[in-house]
């Protein structure tokens, strides 16, 4: 069983990334522990603090350093993602040469009301990881469209072909990690 640092950069209550994570979780609990890091009192990245880093930016840099991989479930925001996803992993990736993205293995996935899922915001973050030194897993691409019966009642994922789907994502991020561990902790 390997753990995952799970990013949802979304600080929404009710944010359809963070109910797909969860249902992500429930598919794999004898593949992975899930483990959400908590963006939402991380401050602006500032150099001035590097030296006394806020706990919130210790706990994310922890979780991370504990994990044995990255998942990150992100939204779309004006074709790209998150501020705070990016002001996350400029943390993770100070000081400068201390940082704990790399050689991490990551995937990451997406869900969006609009038909593209979230295509052009992956592209954008493959390109800010390969620089940070994560190991990514590129494929396959997970672009997911929310559609209202799309989450089961009991918050899982609402059709099998869809779970099916999902569960051969988590199973080849699985072979990921197990592949590529011995790339882990060279930060």
């Amino acid at each position: 069983m390997y753990t995952l640092a799970v990013i949802v950069p979304s600080l929404r209550k009710n944010s359809l990334n963070r109910k797909l994570a969860e249902a992500l979780e429930m598919l794999c609990r004898e593949q992975f522990h899930f483990n959400f890091v908590n963006l939402h009192d991380i401050p602006f990245f500032n150099e001035d603090l590097e030296n006394d880093l806020p706990a919130s930016v210790t706990a994310m840099k922890k979780s991370v350093t504990d994990a044995d991989g990255v998942l990150i479930v992100t939204p779309e925001y004006n074709r790209s993602f998150p501020a705070v996803l990016k002001n996350a992993l400029d943390w993770g990736s100070r000081p400068y040469g201390k940082g704990v993205w790399t050689g991490k293995c990551v995937a990451s996935l997406g869900m969006s009301p609009g038909a593209v899922g979230t295509a052009v915001c992956q592209a954008h973050l493959r390109s800010v990881l390969g620089f940070l030194g994560f190991v990514q897993m590129t494929r396959p691409e997970i672009y997911l469209q929310y559609t209202q019966d799309f989450f089961a009642q009991d918050g899982g994922i609402g059709t099998e072909r869809t779970r099916s789907y999902l569960a051969a994502f988590l199973k080849e991020f699985h072979a990921w990690i197990s592949k590529n561990k011995h790339a882990q902790g060279n930060a």
